[in-house]
């Protein structure tokens, strides 16, 4: 039995690197969006709440991106009912929402990446140009 494993973490030179990608896309989208991105433990590392994005959007960006984290998986294929038990059950920590994706490296988890403001679409978007860069 294995006592020890791998791990990949994202520096916050890529962090920034992702960030600016992202926000750079929301502006291309006209859609001013709130960004997080957590670590593989669901620690927060970077975060940026875009001028015109929904404030209230900073708790469920990181919620999406923490879900991100933890299930290693996309946001927003829970069932319903389960993502409403999961959002109570974890006092919000866990969502249902598009908008969160896991953030990986050569296969292994290093973090999530959560985007709040718009809608599901056009969170996943952002998402996914953070990623790309």
């Amino acid at each position: 039995m294995a006592t020890t494993r791998e791990t990949i973490a994202l520096t916050h030179e890529g962090a920034l690197k992702m960030l600016a990608a992202a926000a750079a896309r929301a502006s291309e989208m006209e859609v001013p969006q709130c960004i997080v991105m957590v670590d593989a433990s669901g620690e927060m590392i970077a975060s940026l709440r875009m001028d015109g994005a929904k404030y209230l959007s900073m708790q469920t960006a990181r919620s999406k991106a923490r879900t991100a984290a933890s299930i290693n998986n996309a946001t927003g294929a829970m069932a319903p009912e389960f993502a409403l038990q999961a959002g109570i059950a974890t006092g919000g920590g866990v969502t249902g929402l598009m908008g969160g994706l896991p953030i990986r490296f050569g296969g292994k988890l290093a973090g999530g990446i959560g985007i709040g403001s718009g809608k599901g679409e056009e969170d996943v978007e952002v998402a996914r140009a953070a990623l790309a860069s």
